[in-house]
């Protein structure tokens, strides 16, 4: 008792936390209770002093907030109620009893008698408005604990506690202080019976409809929201202020008021709804007619839907027979019908939008809907006095017609509903027949295909014969002449569409007709409008032959053209000397097979597998053929050309990515069966026959170019291999040096070479840790004969270059830590004059992203690579180009950090900025058009960021004009791309500059503009027109 008392005496002078703990802590271990601490404080709790007895009070509730529950009993409780309730009369002590109240209330040893008298308490002697916030705040709490703890005992004073908890309410202002008085008000709201306080409780809280100031705006709109939905007693009041607000409120207002219609209407019910039909109706039609802007419009039109789905939703509305519709559905179905009669209005539009809204209210309104609008979107494409509204009109339809395929969207789409369910069903036979009419003018067909697509999308409308007489009139529309194919790719769309649930229409109809339309033979050079024919041909099989069974017939169907093509007839055809027309025609035909087998890996097909069985072989033995062909008859062979080879490559990777590891296992010993041993049988099958008198061994010296050209086809089996398939070599590193020194010695042209080097590349990738010999003593060896050897041809040394960067690449990509060990060797090359650039270069381009090094291509790819490496290599590459004594070696770092920003991710470098930007001008005085461009597009990256970079640019701007000026005259700037990225950034150059800081320099650049616009090139031209402008404008 003496520590308390010295406690208490001590928190009275001083006002300490540390007294409130300690006194707390002695309850919680036993060595006082909380009647030890009230009888402490008797003397000031009885005080005649206002201030001693406010203390005295504040004290005992300060602890009793810090005390255990487990500390108090019933009988404690019950007094403390007591004490604190009288309290409430004393105007001096009611802030503390408050706070002990708010303790107390939370209580489970708080029965329903202590909570009836609290409430009365509360109601009797608690004056809102003397409170300030924080106070009143706890009075809500209070409250807000009885209604949580305490809800019967509370719901048994009947209208005494409603009553006395709105006065309280009344009048408040505070948003913290509302955000607990709404989520109050909801539960009142729902579980007592308030019918005779619904005007008290719609003032206390419609008042505050809208929510107008920020914070927390939102938690508050909701929270508000809440509430005014809460009971649907308050329909007929809210509805008239819902209107008002939508009357003469601003956007915002108006928006927040259609969203609480929304969720107010189907509380308020359909006998409010009715009641109000009419008057919300032509409130709402002022937001959808006469919009003043599109969200406005569209929660209008959501509101609508509400509004009529709670209106007809109701007492069985929807066993109601469609011609018994009635009320606001028919009145404004008959309004919009009624608009609609001129359907090149732009009032029509907004029309349409109200039906497309009402199809997804309810089956009932849906159906009666559609049997007024499309009779009569029927009636007026027959009307030969509307012939020149057709367009319009089946716009108008197509609209609908989409918005009853999204009504069913929501079925199960594994179950098809029976066709009577379709609400569309009654008129599909009407409105294919306006469709198909549609689709033989120009102007009303592109409308009419949009509805045949939303037809053939919406589930169990369409039977199998429909969907083939679809089928066969767009085939009519694609067989038009050519003045009528501006709506060619809309086609397509939806013969696309079709083959999703009937490909057997496209395959037995479409195709048929497409792959008639390419010919046999190539066109000759000069017949460019054959030409044109068969890139559109190809073009409409690339869009539409994704589906497995389509693409089966397109890749037969291509394979045998090929054959046409490239095989032994096409070496006794008249054009037999010119290929190149041949090769344009073959190589259009691949890079369709190569568009449609990436968009379906895209798509996750799993048909590709297949291919390497079926296409695969066939293209190796056709190139195999034609390269052997060509060696022994010494006569132009169309599939020898290098430009084919690439396309091939590109197939043979996007078919092997997709093998599993097994498969790709017997893949990969065929292939290299082929090519190291020259045995061809288990790769290439067609119906070419291999020459028996000629040996293929493409890795040969002594092979022929068409032979090594096929090395491409070799890498493009490895690059795509898993890591933990082997290649079927006895010894990898004697593999992979061999292809080393097969580059520098025996490669013929940048084809071979980039082949080797791709494949050596995804090799190490995948397989660096069992290749530390030849990563060490091989590429060693290498590095000294090939690159630092300064007596080796230049050409052969940038070549090894080359090579050693996809190296390097390999390795980084995967985090081995021999990467930046190369990378330390091509700085040491900086000072050589003959390949310093070529090293430089090396140095930036090594973290690019590349086509062989993917994860799609199961490469081993570590997260952040490039960014690591960014941060090693960056500052030392800044430091170099400020410090070096040769003018040489300075310009071969400025040549590596204009690779480097190029090949890495802006965020990677930008906080370099400003150290960076005086050597990037100084990279623009390089004598290399291709690293001015890098620069520029870097400066132009930087420029459309953040304010940071921009700072930096205000400080170099008269630099940065002047080097732009000089680099957009075609007097000083031959290329035109470089005269083009000088342009745009001059033009961007306004929007980020500080005014002060750029005035100066407008009449110069005004003046130098205008002899851009006299440049030779229309781009160039453009751009300076746009750059004038900004400077000007």
């Amino acid at each position: 008792m003496e520590r308390i008392d010295r406690l208490i005496r001590t928190w009275i002078a001083s006002e300490q936390e540390k007294e409130v703990e300690d006194t707390a802590k002695e309850i919680e271990q036993g060595n006082a209770t909380l009647l030890h601490v009230v009888k402490s404080l008797g003397e000031y709790l009885t005080s005649e002093e206002d201030e001693l007895r406010t203390k005295g009070v504040e004290f005992l509730s300060l602890v009793l907030a810090r005390c255990p529950p487990e500390k108090l009993n019933r009988q404690s409780v019950r007094t403390l109620v007591a004490f604190y309730s009288g309290k409430l009369e004393d105007t001096e002590t009611i802030i503390p009893a408050l706070k002990g109240l708010a303790t107390l209330t939370k209580l489970p040893l708080l029965t329903s008698i202590d909570a009836v008298d609290v409430a009365k308490a509360l109601f009797a002697h608690v004056k809102m408005n003397v409170l300030i916030q924080s106070q009143r705040f706890t009075v809500f709490s209070v409250i807000d604990n009885l209604v949580a703890h305490q809800r019967d005992a509370l719901k048994a004073m009947g209208e005494e506690f409603i009553s006395g908890y709105v006065r309280l309410a009344e009048g408040e202002k505070d948003p913290r202080n509302l955000l607990l008085a709404f989520a109050i008000d909801r539960v009142l709201l729902i579980e007592f019976d308030v019918s005779k306080h619904i005007e008290d409780f719609f003032n206390i809280t419609f008042c505050y409809f809208p929510i107008t100031f920020r914070p927390p705006q939102m938690t508050l709109t909701s929270t508000l929201r809440s509430c005014l939905h809460a009971n649907p007693a308050f329909g007929k009041l809210a509805i008239p202020l819902f209107v008002d607000k939508l009357t003469a409120g601003s956007p915002v207002t108006k928006q927040d008021t259609l969203d609480t219609l929304d969720v107010c209407l189907p509380v308020y019910g359909a006998a409010v709804a009715r009641e109000f039909a009419r008057k919300l109706w032509n409130t709402l039609k002022l937001e959808i007619f006469q919009p003043t802007d599109s969200v406005t419009e569209e929660k209008a039109l959501k509101t609508t839907q509400v509004l009529i789905t709670t209106i007809y939703s109701a007492n069985g509305a929807e066993n109601v027979d469609d011609v018994e519709i009635a009320g606001l559905a028919k009145d404004a179905c008959e309004e919009c019908i009624q608009i609609l009669r001129e359907p090149e209005k732009s009032q029509a539009k907004h029309a349409i939008k109200v039906l497309c809204a009402f199809m997804s209210t309810t089956p009932s309104v849906a159906r009666f809907t559609l049997a007024r609008a499309v009779p009569h979107f029927v009636r007026m494409f027959h009307d030969p006095d509307e012939l020149p509204n057709r367009a319009p009109t089946l716009r108008l339809l197509a609209d609908l017609i989409e918005a009853a395929r999204e009504s069913t969207s929501s079925q199960d789409p594994e179950v098809l509903p029976e066709e009577g369910d379709v609400p569309l069903s009654p008129y599909k036979d009407e409105v294919l027949g306006v469709l198909t009419v549609g689709l033989k003018s120009p102007a009303p067909a592109h409308p009419a295909m949009d509805a045949l697509k939303s037809m053939v999308r919406t589930p169990g409308l369409l039977a199998d014969e429909e969907l083939g007489f679809i089928v066969h009139n767009v085939n009519e529309v694609l067989q038009k002449d050519e003045e009528e194919t501006d709506i060619s790719d809309v086609s397509l769309d939806l013969l696309c569409t079709v083959s999703t649930v009937a490909p057997s229409h496209v395959a037995g109809n479409t195709l048929p007709l497409l792959f008639t339309a390419l010919p046999d033979r190539a066109p000759a050079r000069e017949a460019e409008v054959e030409r044109l024919q068969y890139w559109r041909t190809l073009a409409s099989l690339r869009k539409l032959c994704t589906q497995p069974d389509l693409f089966e017939t397109l890749v037969v169907r291509l394979s045998t053209k090929l054959d046409l093509l490239c095989g032994p007839s096409s070496l006794t055809s008249p054009s037999a000397e010119d290929p190149e027309p041949a090769a344009a025609y073959a190589h259009s035909i691949l890079k369709t097979l190569a568009d449609v087998l990436a968009a379906k890996i895209e798509a996750g097909h799993t048909d590709v597998i297949k291919y390497i069985d079926r296409l695969v072989p066939r293209l190796f033995n056709l190139f195999v053929w034609s390269a052997l062909e060509a060696e022994r008859s010494a006569r132009p062979v169309v599939a020898t050309d290098p430009r084919l080879l690439v396309v091939v490559a590109q197939i043979v990777t996007l078919i092997t990515q997709t093998l599993t590891a097994t498969r790709q296992e017997t893949f990969i010993q065929a292939v290299f069966a082929a090519y190291l041993e020259g045995d061809v049988s288990q790769l290439a099958q067609g119906i070419q026959k291999i020459p028996v008198d000629k040996k293929f061994m493409p890795l040969e010296p002594s092979a022929s170019v068409a032979q090594k050209n096929l090395l491409v086809l070799f890498s493009a089996a490895v690059v795509a291999l898993h890591k933990q398939v082997a290649l079927p070599v006895s010894d990898e590193v004697a593999f992979l040096d061999n292809l080393l020194q097969r580059i520098v010695g025996h490669a013929e042209n940048a084809l071979q070479r980039e082949a080797l080097m791709h494949l050596i590349a995804a090799v190490v990738n995948r397989h660096a840790d069992k290749l530390d010999s030849f990563l060490s003593t091989h590429v060693d060896g290498f590095w000294e004969a090939q690159i630092a050897e300064t007596s080796v041809l230049t050409e052969t040394r940038q070549n090894a270059i080359s090579t050693f960067t996809w190296l390097t690449k390999a390795l980084l990509v995967r985090g081995h830590p021999k990467a930046i060990h190369n990378v330390d060797r091509l700085f040491g090359l900086f000072g050589d004059e003959h390949v310093s650039w070529d090293a430089a270069r090396a140095v930036g381009r090594i973290p690019g992203t590349d086509n062989v090094l993917t994860k799609r291509n199961h490469a081993i790819v570590r997260i952040l690579y490039a960014q690591k490496y960014c941060n090693s290599v960056l500052p030392r590459i800044i430091e170099g180009a400020k410090t070096s004594l040769h003018s040489s070696r300075r310009n071969a770092y400025l040549v590596a950090l204009a690779a480097l920003i190029k090949s890495v991710p802006k965020s990677t470098y930008a906080h370099e900025m400003t150290a960076l930007m005086p050597l990037l001008l100084r990279g623009l005085d390089l004598p290399d058009n291709e690293i001015r461009a890098s620069v520029i597009d870097t400066l132009q990256a930087a420029a459309t960021s953040g304010a940071k970079e921009n700072s930096v640019m205000d400080e170099h701007a008269s630099s940065l004009v002047a080097t732009m000026l000089r680099n957009c005259l075609v007097a000083h700037m031959p290329s035109a791309r470089v005269r083009v990225a000088a342009l745009r950034y001059l033009a961007t150059l306004p929007s980020v500059v500080r005014y002060d800081v750029l005035h100066p320099q407008k009449t110069t650049v005004i003046r130098e503009l205008a002899k851009a616009l006299d440049d030779p090139k229309r781009a160039v031209r453009s751009e300076a027109v746009e750059a004038r402008f900004k400077f000007t404008g």
